[in-house]
């Protein structure tokens, strides 16, 4: 609205009224704003959530401090929705595609992970929404994102490439996924760029859900993700940065830079309140939003393929989770009793637990919940340098 309200004014001469056209400024006043908001807002919040006794059900599953937490206000993801509106809905540009798109996302997953947190709570079902009806929203979603991509104007999608290091350019066409040529060809490649964007947009959702399991883990590692993606959208739409880099110059994705701004700016006003011990858990109401902020933001600025790398904490977590449940049935067939992998998933909690027979068992002691989420965040940071280090890779 400020960004607007200062275009409409740009012809009248007064001191500062040529901020707002930086994108650099408005990045940093987006993230200030949804920092603050989330910060003071969020004790207020915190409060109307416990005289309405929204407290988290806890199962007992033999977890250091576990019990303790029994009680604490959930669905607290209504304050980094909340933050991030402001300060997107404030100095962001409200008519660009990626806004528009972003902020599609932000209510419709926010909406998902609320049902399914309102059931849990108020309905005290603690089954939530049913797990295939939770992931046919999240496909509707992510369909409704798909098809936008594929047939809006505003979208540059002429040639269907994306940015990759290790191959020439920093590119990669999906066109060379398609085992047909001419017409037939270009349909399959649309075909398969489509059900790559549903793909990202649910594995991400689904990993940062599972991920979010201690006190400020997916918050932290989340804001650690939005930062590269701010950054890499930021670069993409300069196109003198993209030029230099060597990576794909899409016009208008820049404004990507200021929603990941204020995105994670709200994410560290409410890491404030949810860093151990927690004062406000985010449920799926928050998990479910970042997940799929993160997805959609990285496919509209054609860095879906980094996220393996950028996003693999979330990547570990979701790949624990299967591959302790399939070796599970495969042993319980075979033997008539299920083994384990790890000694609890997902893979956070591998390392708050011991005394379980699993093939895995180092560490042996349980480690302080602190202490694990510090050393997850410590790897996601090594991650994003790298993510960033590979676009220099030819």
């Amino acid at each position: 609205m400020l960004y607007h309200l200062f275009e409409a004014l740009k012809d009248y001469d007064f001191p500062g009224h040529g901020l707002m056209g930086y994108l650099s400024f408005r990045a940093m006043l987006a993230n200030v704003l949804g920092m603050l908001f989330a910060f003071f807002a969020g004790e207020p919040i915190i409060r109307w959530l416990q005289r309405r006794q929204i407290g988290e059900t806890i199962r007992d599953l033999g977890l250091e401090g576990q019990m303790q937490k029994k009680g604490t206000p959930t669905m607290g993801g209504v304050i980094i929705i909340a933050a991030t509106l402001v300060g997107v809905l404030l100095v962001a540009d409200l008519t660009n595609i990626y806004t528009q798109l972003l902020l599609l996302t932000t209510l419709w997953c926010g909406g998902v992970g609320f049902a399914d947190d309102y059931i849990k709570v108020f309905k005290h079902n603690k089954e939530g929404l049913r797990e295939r009806t939770k992931m046919l929203l999240l496909f509707g979603l992510a369909f409704c994102i798909a098809l936008i991509v594929c047939v809006s104007p505003a979208i540059p999608t002429d040639n269907l490439v994306t940015t990759i290091p290790f191959f020439k350019g920093n590119e990669f066409d999906y066109s060379w996924l398609s085992p047909f040529k001419g017409q037939l060809g270009v349909y399959c490649t649309w075909g398969i760029y489509l059900v790559l964007i549903i793909f990202v947009i649910l594995a991400c959702s689904n990993g940062t859900n599972l991920t979010d399991g201690m006190d400020g883990l997916a918050a932290g590692t989340s804001a650690i993700v939005g930062v590269v993606i701010g950054v890499l959208g930021w670069l993409g739409g300069n196109v003198i940065n993209a030029d230099y880099l060597n990576i794909m110059y899409i016009p208008g994705s820049g404004e990507v830079a200021v929603f990941m701004s204020a995105f994670v700016g709200a994410l560290i006003g409410f890491l404030w309140y949810n860093c151990y011990p927690a004062q406000v858990f985010m449920g799926d109401t928050g998990s479910l939003t970042l997940g799929g902020i993160i997805g959609v933001a990285a496919v509209l600025i054609r860095k879906e393929l980094l996220l393996p790398i950028l996003c693999g904490i979330f990547l570990v977590e979701s790949l624990s989770v299967i591959i302790q449940r399939a070796y599970f049935k495969k042993t319980k067939k075979k033997y008539g009793a299920g083994r384990r992998v790890f000694k609890m998933t997902p893979l956070h909690h591998h390392f708050q637990k011991e005394g379980i027979p699993a093939l895995i068992q180092k560490p042996v002691r349980a480690l302080p919940e602190a202490k694990i989420v510090a050393r997850f965040w410590f790897v996601e940071i090594i991650l994003a340098v790298a993510t960033l280090a590979l676009l220099k890779v030819r």
